[in-house]
């Protein structure tokens, strides 16, 4: 095959834990009788609460095929090429067994929320049945110097984290110290994860990272009157976690006997987007051998966020499409790049397009 697939996993395979009836059927034309896929294929997937071996035995359960965790990108996959913010000690804010993850991915020395907490009481106040009884003198004298924020995926107690991270960022560092606003740029942070909603089980879609995410971008600009800054944006749709897949598939076929080049990549269910990214760390692009599809398209299908009975009326349209853009701020919002290349119903109906448009034969 000269062509792989990317697919992404809630509202095109499962919805929850619930498999797509379509996921299976799909899944039985693109391996063989020894289980081995035909063609090159990778799960991409914006989650970051847990490890990629977990969520490749949670796909061969659901899907019925054999999927290893090479096969699987999370959002912080791309995390592994940071190696500059691996020895240092990092914040990190999520769900999920976070201290496996951050040191799966190579961190030394990462601190979680809940720990920070416990050295700092007297930082957590939203929560008046949380807040220490007594007054807690030691608490001004914990030593802790966070370099980085890692962000991995939407936390519990929103008030929690959001009152850390910007203490974090406005002491440069040292949380429990007077705020000094004049240290700007803050310290780098690494966001994994922008989607603003993502579909459950619930009849409408639910908050995702990207909406924490907005709430933070916020309250530091109401406080600093100052834009925060990102080291570094990963998961659908940035270019940097595209390049990573595709990287992936390269490593699937050579393991196999597949001579071809991959030309084309197929992303179903999402689609790629442009980030303005200029000031952001590009030290990563020295680890991926450059890009070698000529294409990547789109296959939308219609399982997931996107519903094809609530179009925009015709003459809204334009006006909406220019207030209305979910995706995150240091986005470029391109019409073209957010247009799919094909609509389908399911994800079976995507293979068999895909094989029909590349005269495949399993």
């Amino acid at each position: 095959p000269s062509f792989g697939f990317l697919f992404d996993i809630d509202g095109v395979l499962v919805r929850g834990k619930t498999p797509i009836p379509a996921a299976r059927t799909a899944f039985q034309k693109l391996v063989n009788s020894q289980g081995q896929f035909l063609v090159p294929a990778v799960f991409v997937t914006n989650a970051g609460n847990c490890l990629r071996q977990k969520k490749a035995d949670q796909l061969s359960h659901l899907l019925g095929v054999p999927i290893s965790q090479d096969q699987v990108m999370m959002s912080h996959s791309p995390l592994r090429m940071f190696k500059r913010y691996h020895e240092k000690c990092v914040l990190v804010s999520g769900q999920g067994p976070l201290l496996d993850i951050a040191q799966d991915l190579g961190f030394c020395q990462p601190i979680t929320i809940e720990t920070l907490r416990e050295k700092h009481l007297l930082l957590d106040a939203v929560d008046h049945d949380r807040r220490p009884n007594v007054l807690q003198f030691h608490d001004c004298f914990v030593i802790l110097v966070l370099t980085a924020v890692v962000l991995f995926g939407e936390p519990v107690r929103w008030e929690t984290s959001l009152q850390l991270i910007i203490d974090v960022l406005l002491t440069s560092g040292y949380p429990g110290n007077p705020y000094h606003h004049e240290n700007y740029p803050h310290i780098p942070v690494l966001a994994c994860n922008m989607d603003l909603m993502w579909v459950a089980e619930a009849q409408s879609p639910r908050f995702g990272h990207g909406t924490f995410m907005v709430c933070l971008e916020n309250i530091y600009k109401k406080i600093t009157g100052k834009e925060l800054k990102y080291e570094a944006l990963m998961g659908k749709p940035s270019r940097l976690t595209y390049q990573y897949a595709e990287q992936l598939l390269r490593a699937q076929a050579l393991h196999r006997p597949w001579h071809q080049p991959i030309h084309t990549l197929y992303a179903v269910g999402g689609s790629a987007a442009l980030s303005r990214d200029d000031d952001m760390d590009h030290s990563w692009e020295n680890q991926l051998a450059p890009a070698a599809a000529a294409h990547c398209r789109s296959v939308l299908v219609c399982t997931g966020v996107y519903n094809p009975h609530t179009e925009v009326p015709l003459e809204t349209r334009d006006s909406i499409m220019e207030a209305v853009f979910h995706g995150h701020r240091d986005f470029r919002f391109d019409p073209g790049l957010v247009e799919p290349d094909h609509i389908v119903p399911d994800v079976d109906a995507a293979v068999d397009l895909v094989f029909q448009l590349e005269n495949f034969a399993p």
